[in-house]
């Protein structure tokens, strides 16, 4: 199956997972965010917020072909 991809802040990488376009990652029916999240080195606990089709999601969460994945790191204020 096939997903969209978008990193923001310090998990944004040009390479592989960028914010500006969503890149297609190809991952095996059944799927969870935590397999993507492995299948493209991208740290456990780097990732805070998780949306698939632009709801809250967690690490368990299952993917389905033509989803819309957004991972975003903690992010601190003043």
């Amino acid at each position: 199956m096939n997903i969209s991809l978008k990193c923001f802040a310090t998990l944004a990488d040009g390479e592989k997972c960028d914010y500006t376009n969503s890149a297609l990652k190809t991952l095996a029916e059944g799927s969870t965010v935590r397999q993507l999240l492995h299948q493209q080195a991208i740290s456990e606990k780097d990732v805070k917020l998780i949306f698939v089709n632009g709801q809250g999601a967690s690490l368990d969460t299952v993917l389905h072909d033509g989803d819309q994945v957004g991972l975003g790191p903690a992010v601190g204020g003043m």
